[in-house]
């Protein structure tokens, strides 16, 4: 009798150890925090957010997507194998992540990441195809970009204009953000196939705009127009108003400098650093995650006023609008932050409990 109760608790165990084990679990009970509601639990450096109806897809820096269900509350961890082994280093890593159009059918996502090759750190954009226990590699859309263990950008956007935007930073060497032959300190615009539109600013250039520092933010407002936030070297970091073909001035100019034939941002953060990261627009104000500014801020472009919405939570990295709610991801397991006993979580707020 003895033996048989032995048997039933070891058959038990292993069946505990099998759903630990697992890709598929269902994430922790809701957490709140003064406005906000804890989502997800025990992320791993999260980078990018993007949604298709109920599902949200996280990546990771180590090389991961995290889908989230929020109807069912079903997460899933898959692992992205690409056929140059991701880096991570410093900043690089599996950066942001773009759903296809038409996912739904095509299970199909845009991807940046970094990668090691003839002792050099470089950048690529891809598309990988979400399958049963991995998403994979599809396609190369651009490889060889510059990169290093800071500065990489890599935000991943299809605009309004269904073209596909990519925000590339300076690789940590700055005169290369002026010179055109190189897609250092750029913002690129593609087709989504990955060809070179014939509408862009430079003749067979995928450069969109150039004399940028880093890049990590894009959104756009109801009439097109875009807007990218940046790091400045020590405070003065920016928010710009991008407009094809413009020179952003990095690193001739910054903050509230002037030059001719240069642009100067729409805002600036004069002496404090926010260290400004993903953002999204609604309703005339742009929502800002700030990492070593610790916030979500609303930025009110008619007015410039700045609204602290949610604070405490540690470094934020990207920031996405559905409807009503606002969802944010710390990222305060990057090597920089103080983490909490739950961290890296993907976090809510009602826009409208805030009014």
């Amino acid at each position: 009798m003895l033996r048989f109760f032995l048997l039933i608790i070891v058959s038990i165990l292993l069946a505990a150890c099998s759903a630990q084990d697992s890709n598929i679990k269902e994430a922790k009970e809701t957490m709140t925090r003064d406005n906000a509601v804890s989502m997800i639990s025990n992320l791993e450096v999260p980078w990018s957010i993007t949604k298709m109806k109920n599902t949200f897809y996280i990546s990771e820096r180590k090389g991961t997507i995290v889908s989230f269900n929020e109807t069912n509350r079903k997460m899933e961890r898959l692992i992205v194998k690409t056929n140059q082994p991701i880096h991570q280093e410093g900043e690089s890593g599996l950066l942001g992540i773009e759903l296809t159009p038409n996912f739904s059918e095509s299970q199909q996502a845009y991807a940046y990441h970094t990668y090691y090759e003839n002792d050099k750190i470089l950048n690529r954009v891809i598309i990988i195809q979400k399958k049963k226990d991995s998403w994979n590699e599809v396609k190369v859309l651009l490889e060889e970009i510059p990169g290093s263990a800071i500065h990489n950008g890599g935000r991943v956007k299809i605009g309004p204009d269904q073209k596909l935007y990519v925000t590339i930073g300076d690789a940590a060497v700055p005169e290369n953000a002026q010179k055109l032959n190189s897609l250092s300190g750029k913002i690129i615009r593609m087709e989504l196939d990955g060809s070179i539109p014939k509408d862009n600013p430079f003749r067979d250039s995928y450069v969109f705009s150039f004399g940028h520092r880093n890049v990590q933010g894009l959104t756009w407002n109801e009439k097109g127009d875009m807007y990218g936030t940046e790091h400045g070297q020590s405070a003065h970091d920016e928010v710009n108003h991008i407009i094809a073909g413009h020179n952003y001035g990095w690193p001739i100019i910054e903050g509230d400098e002037t030059r001719e034939g240069l642009e100067s941002p729409f805002f600036q953060t004069g002496n404090i650093t926010w260290a400004p990261s993903g953002i999204d627009y609604k309703d005339g104000k742009i929502y800002i995650a700030t990492l070593r500014g610790e916030a979500l801020r609303e930025l009110n472009l008619d007015t410039s006023r700045v609204t602290t919405i949610a604070e405490d939570y540690g470094r934020l990295r990207d920031v996405l609008i559905d409807g009503e709610n606002v969802y944010f991801i710390s990222n305060n397991l990057d090597g920089r932050g103080s983490p909490s006993k739950h961290d890296d979580q993907l976090w809510k707020i009602d826009l409208s409990a805030l009014q």
